[in-house]
């Protein structure tokens, strides 16, 4: 099975649960259309069907991913590059 960037994955797994957390304070039961736009996507990303499997699954993933590469910004022409990882 193909498995998320845990860069991608990281910030499904954040924006769920701060919207979660945001909307578990409201009063009304009603989920955004957002939340589950996340849940459905998480889902799908993870291969399940639960959107609580979903990110058990996105959390063991993202505690076993590599760490991310560093990144600099080149002054002279202004792209993006990988920084070398120290050995």
């Amino acid at each position: 099975m193909l498995r998320p960037h845990p860069a991608v994955l990281r910030r499904l797994v954040d924006e769920y649960e701060a919207l979660s957390a945001a909307e578990a304070g409201r009063a009304t039961e009603e989920v955004s259309t957002r939340a589950r736009d996340l849940a459905y996507t998480l889902c799908v990303s993870t291969g399940t069907r639960d959107v609580r499997h979903a990110l058990e699954a996105a959390h063991q993933w993202l505690a076993a991913a590599p760490a991310p590469a560093r990144e600099t910004v080149s002054l002279g022409t202004r792209q993006r590059m990988a920084a070398p990882q120290p050995s």
